[in-house]
């Protein structure tokens, strides 16, 4: 896994050993900031969340292409140092990053979270549609997303479609092979 783009474009990702991370593909990392960057027109100065990161690969990707804050939030103390590690291949003197080594829920319920333009969370593929309906209710509840932000859910493309809370609405589902990136936002009647 390489960096696609930024200030540390073409540098290699450090990967965990075991099967307990699923990293996003290179191609779904490249469609999603495509996506994002047709809807901001750039990851520049945003602030950017990268829930369930694993090696961080979609949040040094959003640091390497100018955030100016990324959170990542892993569980696993190992994996959440090889976060750090990878997010350290980027110079980024404008912007600040922190991996918390954290739950999902606990850090959305924490006082760390803050508003965030883009919200990417990448579950494990066994972890239920009802888990991921909190964390979103979570956010809405808790306000942690803008209100022209962007959540997009990394889930496997044969699994049954999750519910978005009544504010928010999906907007759009790419496939990558077996993963596919649901988009969703507050609805514009919101």
């Amino acid at each position: 896994m390489r960096i696609i783009a930024g200030l540390a474009k073409g540098k290699t990702l450090l990967s965990p050993v075991d099967a307990r991370v699923r990293p996003t593909s290179d191609r779904a990392r490249e469609g999603l900031f495509s996506s994002l960057e047709s809807e901001f027109s750039s990851i520049q100065d945003l602030k950017f969340l990268d829930l369930f990161a694993g090696s961080g690969a979609v949040g040094v990707e959003a640091f390497s292409r100018g955030a100016s804050i990324v959170h990542g939030v892993e569980a696993e103390a190992d994996v959440h140092d090889l976060a750090i590690s990878n997010f350290q291949l980027v110079k980024n003197t404008s912007g600040k990053y922190r991996v918390f080594k954290s739950k999902a829920l606990a850090f959305l319920e924490s006082d760390s979270a803050m508003k965030y333009d883009i919200i990417f969370m990448d579950p494990p593929y066994d972890v239920n549609n009802s888990a991921i309906e909190e964390l979103l209710e979570v956010i809405d509840q808790r306000k942690l997303i803008q209100p022209r932000g962007i959540i997009a859910i990394e889930r496997e493309t044969k699994s049954s479609p999750f519910t978005w809370p009544a504010a928010m609405e999906l907007l759009k589902i790419r496939s990558y092979g077996q993963g596919s990136i649901f988009y969703g936002a507050y609805s514009a009647s919101v």
